[in-house]
């Protein structure tokens, strides 16, 4: 557990704030009446905890291990979804779960995968590259 903390503490933020978010009784605005704009909310938190765990991952290993960051930055946050999901229709009176932000948190998750590998692992390197040149 102890190096999940240390390697990943940004994502362990961000799951924490997740979850927070997905059980407090948010309060009503003008926003609610645009449609579907809790699934682009979800698509954009899942999209983002999982690219945090590719971006914590990278920050720390020099090659990309499929094996391991597919199950830990793509499966991992779709499960956890499907779990809050799940709790939220029968653990809370004020939430309901939801197929459809599931798919969107899916989508997010997945999303992250070109993301990541075409795009922050070529900066991530790039500065780590640089820093350690600079020594």
């Amino acid at each position: 557990m102890l190096y999940y903390i240390k390697h990943y503490p940004i994502s362990l933020i961000i799951l924490a704030i997740i979850c927070y978010l997905s059980f407090f009784t948010p309060p009503k605005t003008d926003l609610n009446e645009i449609p579907n704009l809790d699934k682009l909310v979800h698509f954009c938190m899942y999209f983002g905890f999982s690219s945090m765990i590719w971006i914590e991952y990278l920050w720390s290993h020099s090659s990309i291990r499929w094996k391991r960051i597919i199950p830990g930055a793509v499966l991992l946050p779709i499960l956890i979804s499907g779990l809050i999901e799940i709790l939220q229709e029968n653990c809370t009176d004020t939430r309901s779960g939801d197929w459809l932000d599931f798919l969107a948190n899916s989508v997010g998750a997945l999303a992250s995968i070109p993301a990541c590998h075409y795009i922050y692992r070529f900066l991530v390197w790039r500065y780590l590259k640089r820093k350690s040149t600079d020594k």
